[in-house]
């Protein structure tokens, strides 16, 4: 379905809510997720493939448990794949039009006009999530009048930092959050604390072994693990509990935290 306007048909007007449900566990959801929960009527849930299912049925039991009287619908889709192969800058940029596609395909033919929609996002919407650049995609398309209320959530670096007890800063210091590849390729810049948010394991691989690591795997889930210490020290435990859950369920989440010893 193309993402443009056409003369014969004016944007699409509807309501839709962005719901940041935390890092995993339930308790996460804030009392401004849970309100927002009972205003909507649909929530698309994205399910699937093997993270997809057991993340779109974490999902579920968040609206059984919050949602007061239970008349809403969930309508499940399919997120698009992003290829692993060739320009990165590209591969992302087909991968946020297929998910456009399924975005507006969903909001056209499954939100009523009267009907108030919401995407339920792991962690905060704005951190690491791409649900709110589609749609800004959808709106810039001219096809779409879409009014989005965002609720932000408990997201994995504040998750990881509470279940390690520790700042995520130095005092007065800067803190660096970024995708593992770009610390592979050496961009650290002045910063005392490195939050990995992708791509922990090549990044892990690539730092220098003397640095303090906190490094969370699946948190807030019954699967949660947990390892801190100098790095060189602990890496070989990161990586047998990154294959052991791998192995077990098919995927992982990690966060990680690098700060220098002593800081």
């Amino acid at each position: 379905m193309p993402l443009t306007a056409t003369d014969a048909a004016p944007p699409l007007r509807r309501t839709l809510l962005v719901i940041g449900i935390g890092a995993g566990d339930p308790n996460h959801l804030t009392l401004q997720a849970i309100e927002a929960l009972n205003r909507a009527d649909v929530f698309f849930i994205p399910e699937k493939r093997a993270e997809a299912g057991d993340l779109a049925r974490i999902r579920r039991d968040l609206l059984a448990r919050f949602v007061r009287d239970g008349a809403y619908r969930m309508v499940g889709y399919t997120m698009p794949r992003r290829a692993s192969d060739g320009d990165y800058a590209e591969g992302v940029e087909r991968w946020h039009e297929a998910i456009a596609a399924a975005f507006a395909a969903l909001i056209t033919d499954e939100l009523g006009e009267s009907q108030c929609g919401a995407f339920l996002v792991w962690g905060d919407p704005s951190l690491y999530d791409s649900t709110l650049r589609i749609l800004e995609r959808l709106v810039a398309s001219g096809r779409f009048a879409l009014d989005i209320e965002v609720i932000p959530g408990i997201s994995a670096p504040q998750a990881l930092a509470a279940k390690h007890g520790v700042a995520l800063n130095a005092i007065g210091a800067p803190v660096l959050l970024t995708p593992g590849r770009r610390l592979a390729e050496g961009m650290a810049g002045e910063a005392d604390g490195i939050v990995i948010m992708l791509e922990v394991r090549e990044a892990l691989a690539a730092a220098d072994p003397d640095l303090e690591l906190y490094w969370g795997a699946n948190l807030g889930l019954p699967t949660e693990a947990l390892v801190r210490g100098r790095l060189g020290d602990v890496i070989a435990e990161v990586e047998r509990l990154r294959t052991e859950l791998r192995a077990a369920q098919g995927w992982i989440f990690e966060t990680a935290l690098l700060r220098r010893r002593g800081g």
